[in-house]
Protein backbone atom coordinates (compact mmCIF):
# COMPACT_ATOMS: atom_id res chain seq x y z
CA UNK A 1 0.00 0.00 0.00
CA UNK A 2 2.73 2.04 1.05
CA UNK A 3 5.04 1.42 -1.77
CA UNK A 4 1.59 2.11 -4.38
CA UNK A 5 0.70 5.32 -2.44
CA UNK A 6 4.08 6.80 -2.83
CA UNK A 7 4.18 5.56 -7.02
CA UNK A 8 1.08 7.84 -7.45
CA UNK A 9 2.63 10.79 -4.93
CA UNK A 10 6.22 10.75 -7.05
CA UNK A 11 4.85 12.06 -9.84
CA UNK A 12 2.69 14.55 -8.56
CA UNK A 13 5.76 15.62 -6.35
CA UNK A 14 8.11 16.10 -9.78
CA UNK A 15 5.43 18.18 -11.69
CA UNK A 16 5.75 20.45 -8.52
CA UNK A 17 9.17 20.62 -8.25
CA UNK A 18 9.09 21.71 -11.84
CA UNK A 19 6.85 24.13 -11.23
CA UNK A 20 8.71 25.61 -8.60
CA UNK A 21 12.28 25.59 -10.71
CA UNK A 22 10.47 27.78 -13.01
CA UNK A 23 10.67 30.79 -11.12
CA UNK A 24 14.65 30.62 -10.52
CA UNK A 25 14.74 30.34 -14.15
CA UNK A 26 13.02 33.49 -14.47
CA UNK A 27 14.80 35.00 -12.54
CA UNK A 28 18.15 34.29 -13.96
CA UNK A 29 16.53 34.47 -17.44
CA UNK A 30 15.59 38.28 -16.51
CA UNK A 31 19.45 39.16 -15.18
CA UNK A 32 20.94 37.63 -18.21
CA UNK A 33 19.13 39.59 -20.89
CA UNK A 34 20.21 42.88 -20.31
CA UNK A 35 17.02 44.17 -20.44
CA UNK A 36 16.38 47.30 -18.30
CA UNK A 37 12.78 47.74 -18.68
CA UNK A 38 10.89 47.91 -14.97
CA UNK A 39 9.12 44.66 -15.41
CA UNK A 40 12.83 42.89 -16.16
CA UNK A 41 14.88 45.06 -13.50
CA UNK A 42 12.50 43.72 -10.77
CA UNK A 43 13.21 40.25 -11.23
CA UNK A 44 16.53 40.72 -11.81
CA UNK A 45 16.88 42.29 -8.14
CA UNK A 46 15.97 38.47 -7.13
CA UNK A 47 19.19 36.46 -7.98
CA UNK A 48 20.28 35.55 -3.84
CA UNK A 49 16.65 34.13 -3.16
CA UNK A 50 16.31 32.26 -6.95
CA UNK A 51 20.06 30.77 -6.19
CA UNK A 52 18.70 29.09 -2.73
CA UNK A 53 15.31 28.21 -4.53
CA UNK A 54 17.59 26.55 -7.16
CA UNK A 55 19.68 24.37 -4.96
CA UNK A 56 16.93 23.40 -2.67
CA UNK A 57 14.80 21.98 -5.99
CA UNK A 58 17.86 20.22 -6.70
CA UNK A 59 18.11 18.42 -2.91
CA UNK A 60 14.54 17.48 -3.91
CA UNK A 61 15.10 16.29 -7.12
CA UNK A 62 17.64 13.86 -5.70
CA UNK A 63 15.01 13.06 -2.89
CA UNK A 64 12.76 12.24 -5.89
CA UNK A 65 15.55 10.34 -7.71
CA UNK A 66 14.45 12.21 -10.78
CA UNK A 67 17.43 12.34 -13.50
CA UNK A 68 15.86 14.58 -15.94
CA UNK A 69 14.82 16.75 -12.82
CA UNK A 70 18.27 16.49 -11.18
CA UNK A 71 19.59 17.61 -15.09
CA UNK A 72 17.46 20.71 -15.21
CA UNK A 73 17.99 21.85 -11.28
CA UNK A 74 21.39 21.52 -12.00
CA UNK A 75 21.43 23.92 -15.29
CA UNK A 76 19.36 26.38 -13.84
CA UNK A 77 21.50 26.49 -10.66
CA UNK A 78 24.20 27.29 -12.79
CA UNK A 79 22.36 29.75 -15.09
CA UNK A 80 21.55 31.15 -11.57
CA UNK A 81 25.00 31.76 -10.53
CA UNK A 82 26.54 33.26 -13.62
CA UNK A 83 23.54 35.33 -13.56
CA UNK A 84 24.43 36.29 -10.18
CA UNK A 85 28.31 36.17 -10.52
CA UNK A 86 28.56 39.99 -11.56
CA UNK A 87 26.87 41.37 -7.96
CA UNK A 88 28.73 38.36 -6.13
CA UNK A 89 32.23 38.47 -7.14
CA UNK A 90 32.73 41.99 -8.97
CA UNK A 91 37.36 43.24 -9.50
CA UNK A 92 39.16 44.11 -6.16
CA UNK A 93 41.20 45.77 -7.69
CA UNK A 94 45.23 45.23 -7.01
CA UNK A 95 46.17 46.76 -3.91
CA UNK A 96 49.47 49.01 -3.46
CA UNK A 97 52.42 47.00 -2.36
CA UNK A 98 52.70 48.10 1.47
CA UNK A 99 50.47 50.37 1.63
CA UNK A 100 48.05 51.55 4.06
CA UNK A 101 44.22 51.03 4.44
CA UNK A 102 40.98 52.26 6.43
CA UNK A 103 37.74 50.74 7.04
CA UNK A 104 34.36 51.75 5.92
CA UNK A 105 31.40 50.97 8.00
CA UNK A 106 27.63 52.00 6.02
CA UNK A 107 24.47 51.12 7.25
CA UNK A 108 20.50 51.91 6.09
CA UNK A 109 19.67 52.13 10.15
CA UNK A 110 16.15 52.40 9.36
CA UNK A 111 14.30 56.24 10.48
CA UNK A 112 12.10 54.18 13.02
CA UNK A 113 14.66 52.55 14.58
CA UNK A 114 14.82 53.00 18.18
CA UNK A 115 17.67 50.62 19.34
CA UNK A 116 20.05 52.98 19.83
CA UNK A 117 22.62 50.54 21.95
CA UNK A 118 22.31 48.22 18.85
CA UNK A 119 23.23 50.44 16.37
CA UNK A 120 26.31 52.11 18.85
CA UNK A 121 27.60 48.19 19.65
CA UNK A 122 27.27 47.86 15.93
CA UNK A 123 29.23 51.02 14.92
CA UNK A 124 32.01 49.94 18.08
CA UNK A 125 32.66 46.76 16.78
CA UNK A 126 32.94 47.21 13.42
CA UNK A 127 36.19 49.47 14.36
CA UNK A 128 35.63 51.51 11.05
CA UNK A 129 37.78 55.07 10.22
CA UNK A 130 34.80 56.41 8.42
CA UNK A 131 30.92 55.80 9.16
CA UNK A 132 27.80 56.42 6.74
CA UNK A 133 24.67 56.48 8.51
CA UNK A 134 21.33 56.09 6.32
CA UNK A 135 18.02 56.98 7.53
CA UNK A 136 19.14 58.09 10.58
CA UNK A 137 15.82 58.55 12.77
CA UNK A 138 15.04 61.08 15.42
CA UNK A 139 15.83 58.98 18.45
CA UNK A 140 19.24 57.90 17.30
CA UNK A 141 19.69 61.79 16.27
CA UNK A 142 18.86 62.76 20.13
CA UNK A 143 22.03 60.78 21.31
CA UNK A 144 24.36 60.87 18.35
CA UNK A 145 27.17 61.14 20.15
CA UNK A 146 26.88 58.04 22.17
CA UNK A 147 26.15 56.15 19.10
CA UNK A 148 28.69 58.37 17.30
CA UNK A 149 31.24 57.33 20.28
CA UNK A 150 34.84 58.45 19.02
CA UNK A 151 33.75 59.94 15.94
CA UNK A 152 33.76 63.70 16.42
CA UNK A 153 34.08 64.97 12.80
CA UNK A 154 30.99 64.67 11.19
CA UNK A 155 28.73 65.95 7.82
CA UNK A 156 24.60 65.44 7.95
CA UNK A 157 22.11 66.36 5.42
CA UNK A 158 18.93 68.30 6.54
CA UNK A 159 15.88 66.22 8.06
CA UNK A 160 13.41 64.93 5.69
CA UNK A 161 9.93 64.68 6.86
CA UNK A 162 8.40 61.35 4.88
CA UNK A 163 5.40 59.30 5.89
CA UNK A 164 7.98 56.79 6.73
CA UNK A 165 9.77 58.32 9.23
CA UNK A 166 11.82 61.54 9.31
CA UNK A 167 15.74 60.94 8.44
CA UNK A 168 18.50 62.32 7.98
CA UNK A 169 22.09 60.75 6.19
CA UNK A 170 25.40 61.35 8.37
CA UNK A 171 29.31 60.81 7.63
CA UNK A 172 31.41 60.38 10.70
CA UNK A 173 34.96 59.92 10.74
CA UNK A 174 37.65 59.76 13.22
CA UNK A 175 40.07 62.21 11.47
CA UNK A 176 38.86 65.74 10.18
CA UNK A 177 36.58 66.38 7.21
CA UNK A 178 35.11 68.72 5.43
CA UNK A 179 31.52 68.77 4.26
CA UNK A 180 30.78 69.39 0.67
CA UNK A 181 27.91 70.77 -0.75
CA UNK A 182 26.65 67.30 -3.29
CA UNK A 183 23.33 68.03 -4.71
CA UNK A 184 21.68 65.40 -7.03
CA UNK A 185 17.71 66.56 -7.63
CA UNK A 186 15.75 63.86 -6.14
CA UNK A 187 17.96 62.31 -4.28
CA UNK A 188 19.02 61.97 -0.20
CA UNK A 189 22.60 62.36 -0.07
CA UNK A 190 25.34 63.59 1.99
CA UNK A 191 29.08 64.70 0.73
CA UNK A 192 32.15 64.98 2.77
CA UNK A 193 35.74 64.82 2.24
CA UNK A 194 37.03 62.61 4.89
CA UNK A 195 41.22 62.34 6.01
CA UNK A 196 42.14 58.83 5.88
CA UNK A 197 45.52 57.09 6.47
CA UNK A 198 45.92 57.01 2.80
CA UNK A 199 44.80 60.95 1.91
CA UNK A 200 41.61 62.92 1.62
CA UNK A 201 38.74 60.36 0.08
CA UNK A 202 35.06 62.08 -1.25
CA UNK A 203 32.61 60.46 0.48
CA UNK A 204 28.73 59.93 -0.72
CA UNK A 205 26.46 58.37 1.27
CA UNK A 206 23.04 57.86 -0.50
CA UNK A 207 19.66 56.95 -0.38
CA UNK A 208 17.87 55.79 -3.74
CA UNK A 209 14.21 56.14 -3.84
CA UNK A 210 12.89 52.72 -3.58
CA UNK A 211 12.41 51.23 -7.55
CA UNK A 212 8.82 50.85 -9.54
CA UNK A 213 6.17 49.74 -8.79
CA UNK A 214 6.75 51.78 -5.36
CA UNK A 215 7.66 54.98 -7.19
CA UNK A 216 7.78 56.26 -10.84
CA UNK A 217 10.06 54.15 -12.80
CA UNK A 218 12.17 57.06 -13.73
CA UNK A 219 13.21 58.52 -10.62
CA UNK A 220 15.65 55.78 -9.70
CA UNK A 221 17.62 56.08 -13.36
CA UNK A 222 17.45 60.36 -13.03
CA UNK A 223 19.58 59.63 -9.59
CA UNK A 224 21.64 57.12 -10.54
CA UNK A 225 22.48 59.52 -13.76
CA UNK A 226 23.01 62.56 -11.48
CA UNK A 227 25.47 60.18 -8.95
CA UNK A 228 27.16 59.13 -11.75
CA UNK A 229 27.78 62.58 -13.10
CA UNK A 230 29.16 63.77 -9.91
CA UNK A 231 31.44 60.88 -9.33
CA UNK A 232 33.01 61.75 -12.70
CA UNK A 233 33.44 65.43 -11.62
CA UNK A 234 35.57 64.33 -7.94
CA UNK A 235 39.31 64.39 -8.38
CA UNK A 236 40.79 62.17 -6.82
CA UNK A 237 39.53 58.52 -4.29
CA UNK A 238 35.95 58.26 -4.15
CA UNK A 239 33.73 55.53 -2.06
CA UNK A 240 29.85 56.39 -2.95
CA UNK A 241 28.03 53.89 0.01
CA UNK A 242 24.35 53.68 1.08
CA UNK A 243 20.94 52.10 0.67
CA UNK A 244 20.83 52.17 -3.92
CA UNK A 245 17.16 50.14 -3.43
CA UNK A 246 19.03 47.53 -6.50
CA UNK A 247 21.40 44.88 -6.60
CA UNK A 248 25.08 46.07 -8.46
CA UNK A 249 24.16 44.01 -11.94
CA UNK A 250 20.97 45.60 -12.32
CA UNK A 251 19.91 48.71 -14.24
CA UNK A 252 20.88 51.27 -11.36
CA UNK A 253 23.91 49.29 -10.63
CA UNK A 254 24.97 49.19 -14.63
CA UNK A 255 24.49 53.28 -15.08
CA UNK A 256 26.83 54.25 -12.04
CA UNK A 257 29.35 51.50 -13.43
CA UNK A 258 29.06 53.03 -17.08
CA UNK A 259 28.70 56.38 -16.32
CA UNK A 260 29.88 56.78 -13.04
CA UNK A 261 33.00 54.98 -14.07
CA UNK A 262 32.44 53.14 -9.97
CA UNK A 263 33.16 49.65 -9.06
CA UNK A 264 30.56 48.05 -7.01
CA UNK A 265 31.55 46.00 -3.70
CA UNK A 266 30.93 42.08 -3.95
CA UNK A 267 27.20 41.90 -2.79
CA UNK A 268 27.27 38.38 -0.80
CA UNK A 269 25.76 37.86 1.85
CA UNK A 270 23.14 39.79 1.26
CA UNK A 271 22.00 42.82 3.34
CA UNK A 272 18.33 43.05 2.90
CA UNK A 273 15.83 41.70 4.39
CA UNK A 274 17.38 40.66 7.72
CA UNK A 275 14.40 38.56 8.51
CA UNK A 276 15.93 36.44 5.64
CA UNK A 277 19.52 34.66 6.04
CA UNK A 278 22.35 36.32 4.85
CA UNK A 279 23.04 33.66 2.23
CA UNK A 280 19.59 34.20 0.83
CA UNK A 281 18.94 37.96 0.85
CA UNK A 282 19.75 40.34 -1.88
CA UNK A 283 22.27 43.36 -1.53
CA UNK A 284 20.99 46.55 -1.90
CA UNK A 285 23.18 48.36 0.20
CA UNK A 286 25.79 49.25 -1.86
CA UNK A 287 29.65 50.52 -1.44
CA UNK A 288 31.08 52.00 -4.93
CA UNK A 289 34.33 52.85 -5.22
CA UNK A 290 36.80 54.76 -7.74
CA UNK A 291 39.61 52.21 -9.94
CA UNK A 292 42.40 54.02 -7.54
CA UNK A 293 41.04 52.25 -4.67
CA UNK A 294 41.45 48.39 -4.35
CA UNK A 295 38.88 46.63 -2.06
CA UNK A 296 40.49 44.27 0.22
CA UNK A 297 37.59 43.07 2.60
CA UNK A 298 34.28 43.20 2.44
CA UNK A 299 31.82 41.35 5.39
CA UNK A 300 28.39 42.28 6.95
CA UNK A 301 28.42 43.79 10.38
CA UNK A 302 26.41 43.58 13.94
CA UNK A 303 22.37 43.91 13.73
CA UNK A 304 21.38 47.43 14.59
CA UNK A 305 17.98 46.63 14.56
CA UNK A 306 17.14 47.84 11.27
CA UNK A 307 15.64 45.48 8.32
CA UNK A 308 18.93 46.27 6.26
CA UNK A 309 22.60 44.71 7.63
CA UNK A 310 26.04 46.97 7.87
CA UNK A 311 28.44 46.58 5.61
CA UNK A 312 31.54 46.78 6.60
CA UNK A 313 34.75 47.34 4.16
CA UNK A 314 38.58 48.10 3.51
CA UNK A 315 40.34 49.59 1.28
CA UNK A 316 43.56 50.49 0.31
CA UNK A 317 45.53 52.29 -2.54
CA UNK A 318 45.44 50.56 -5.42
CA UNK A 319 48.54 49.76 -7.72
CA UNK A 320 49.43 51.68 -10.71
CA UNK A 321 48.45 50.26 -13.69
CA UNK A 322 51.51 48.41 -15.71
CA UNK A 323 52.46 50.49 -18.69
Amino acid sequence: MTDRILSHARPAAGVGLALVLTVPLGIAGAALSGIGHRWVDILAQFTGPALVLAVAGLAGAALLRSRGLVGTAVAISGLVLAAGWPQWAPARGTPEAGGQGFTLYSANVHALNTDVEAMAASIAAADADVVVLIEVGDAPMAVIDRVLAGYPYRAANIRMDRPSGAARSVIAARRPLRDIVLVVPGLSVVGAVVETPIGPVTVAGAHMTRPWPYQIQWEQIRQAEGLSAWARSVEGPVIAAGDFNSVSSARIGKIIKREGGLIPAPGWPGTWPTRLPAFGGITIDQVYRTPDLALVERRLGLPTGSDHRPVITRFVRAAPPVS
